[in-house]
């Protein structure tokens, strides 16, 4: 059995990653602990800190591959990160262009089908696959995201620790865990350089987030900064509003509105 030897890290910024009681129990019980990692500066911090405290042997990375909407290097920077531990990656039925010509319409922040068909669901699929394929874990597992408070006022009310019912059946004890929920931009990237690592290119390069390279709820200026960036992949996503007749701003304005840049 590990023990844990500090109850809370705090990263050179100041904020503090506390580990709660009911975690600790399950790193004690031997739980898998599954990392989603989407390769933008959070998953990156909190996979970082969980290494001080779960063992190698209970951390699985998880990656939701996006056919088209990465950044370029993504996948070679979840696997950079995650030396030593295992990755398995999460790939959707549709890609997102696909999703979107078939409902005609974007997805929103209120109607958010890229993060449950795309993301939410190809992870939780490949977790049940996981726990079934590994008895070991005895169908106990912490699903950890990376989602801070900062972000949004809606995430600042998320729960940071809590049974998942939905995913609680047969046999299985599922628990989701918001590890850095607390932690500001700052004390996260002060936590990847503490561990000696550096964030994707695509934040020195400008961007505030790396998500999709254009994601519905990009600000104006990380849309911009993408479209400057990524030219080709900008066109096609110009052209699918064009084909469908609809586009992804929640004022009505196309792409090329939003960013002032013609595709």
């Amino acid at each position: 059995m590990t023990v844990i030897q500090m109850d809370l890290f705090r990263p050179k910024a100041g904020d503090a990653f506390t580990v709660p009681a009911a975690v600790r129990d399950l790193i004690a019980s031997g739980a898998l602990f599954a990392v989603n990692n989407s390769g933008g500066k959070d998953s990156q911090a909190m996979l970082a800190l969980l290494r001080k405290v779960v063992p190698a042997a209970q951390l699985l990375v998880i990656h939701a591959h996006l056919e088209g909407e990465e950044w370029q290097g993504v996948a070679e920077h979840v696997q950079g990160m995650s030396t030593g531990l295992e990755v398995i990656i999460a790939t959707p039925v549709k890609t997102f262009t696909q999703m979107v010509e078939h409902r005609r319409m974007f997805p929103s922040p209120q109607q958010r089908q890229c993060t449950s068909d795309l993301k939410r669901g190809p992870i939780e699929r490949e977790l049940r696959r996981y726990l079934k394929a590994h008895p070991e874990f005895q169908g106990r597992v912490v699903n950890c995201m990376g989602m801070r408070a900062q972000e949004s006022a809606q995430r600042a009310k998320a729960k940071t620790f809590a049974r998942n019912d939905a995913n609680s059946v047969a046999g299985r004890s599922w628990f989701d865990w918001l590890p850095i929920h607390d932690l500001t931009a700052t004390d996260v990237f002060a936590v990847i350089q503490e561990a000696g690592q550096k964030p994707h290119w695509a934040y020195e390069a400008g961007m505030s987030r790396l998500s999709c390279m254009f994601c519905v709820m990009a600000s104006q200026h990380d849309l911009r900064t993408a479209a400057r960036l990524n030219p080709e992949a900008y066109a096609e996503r110009v052209a699918l509003e064009r084909r469908i007749g609809h586009t992804q701003s929640m004022d009505g304005r196309g792409l090329e509105a939003v960013t002032g840049i013609a595709a």
